[in-house]
């Protein structure tokens, strides 16, 4: 059973890693990058802080916890799992469209990129239910398209971008839950 979800895993990588040309290449190695994402996060932040206030500083701590333990739980995943990388895997060589040479470490089950992204998705959509309109779908186009541009530059098969996410979804609902158990032993952080 699990070889023939590897197969499927495989096939599919290679399709979706194949619909690929010089314009996409640069599109989704520029959505991959983490610095790209640096004023939509500082938007994210004054939005937090607009709604928030001066509290707002314990919620923008509450989302690097969050992405915090996000990226350690599935790096850790990583180096434990060993499951290498389509651009390092051997029967693929040749096959995999690989964008600027970039292929990241050996492992890459889960997805780093899609746990944070997703993470971060649903924490703000949490935090940010003043906006829910228009935050639920920038937050679930950032973290897909995040997750996407991973298969097409060849770093990770749709398996690790799925349970990247799941990864990430738990995480930000665990933070959330964590936060409104500390309320009721701390009333004063009700305000959130």
């Amino acid at each position: 059973m699990l070889e023939f979800l590897n197969q499927i895993d495989t096939a599919v990588f290679l399709f979706l890693n194949g619909l690929n040309s010089p314009f996409m290449d640069n599109v989704m190695f520029y959505i991959s990058n983490r610095f790209t994402w640096i004023p939509f996060y500082l938007v994210l932040i004054y939005l937090i802080i607009r709604n928030y206030k001066l509290n707002g500083l314990v919620v923008v701590l509450l989302a690097i916890v969050t992405i915090t333990l996000s990226d350690q739980i599935s790096d850790a995943m990583k180096d434990n799992l060993f499951r290498p990388r389509p651009c390092h895997e051997p029967d693929l060589q040749g096959m995999v469209h690989i964008v600027r040479g970039h292929c990241g470490g050996a492992y890459g089950f889960v997805s780093s990129h899609a746990s944070n992204a997703f993470a971060l998705a649903t924490f703000m959509i949490f935090f940010l239910k003043p906006y829910y309109k228009v935050i639920v779908p920038i937050m679930l186009t950032f973290a897909v398209l995040k997750a996407y541009s991973r298969v097409y530059l060849g770093v990770h098969y749709p398996g690790d971008i799925i349970f990247g996410a799941l990864l990430g979804i738990l995480i930000g609902y665990s933070v959330i839950w964590f936060w409104k158990k500390l309320q009721q032993f701390f009333p004063k952080l009700k305000g959130y």
